[in-house]
């Protein structure tokens, strides 16, 4: 007997998460996002904060997401001018999102350490 195809009840005919998750994609977005939530930083203060990232690749991420409006970039007026990041009012949604998923990591992260331990 064959099965019978449901119709989807969801409230939007195409799901809005791939639009985000296109956007979180890669593994310097979402650092970049957590990083800049505890307030501005300057470049340099970004890179030593997330690590192993690039110059290079951590200048095209503020880029796109300056362009995606997420960040907000501050020119300085001082000698030499510095810049600054923040996250914009929309960069500043996500956090709750990106929260979420930090403790997630976390627990999966213990139940990791446990599993290795064991």
């Amino acid at each position: 007997m064959a099965l019978t195809v449901r119709k989807n009840k969801s409230p939007a005919p195409q799901c809005p998460i791939g639009e985000c998750m296109a956007f979180l994609r890669g593994a310097w977005t979402p650092a970049i996002i957590w990083n800049l939530s505890g307030g501005a930083r300057r470049f340099g203060e970004l890179r030593s904060d997330i690590g192993k990232i690039s110059a290079k690749v951590l200048t095209h991420r503020l880029r796109e997401l300056e362009d995606m409006g997420v960040v907000r970039r501050d020119v300085k007026p001082t000698s030499p001018p510095s810049v600054e990041y923040s996250l914009s009012d929309l960069g500043k949604e996500l956090m709750p999102a990106i929260a979420a998923i930090v403790s997630v990591g976390h627990r999966l992260k213990k139940r990791s350490a446990r599993r290795l331990a064991a």
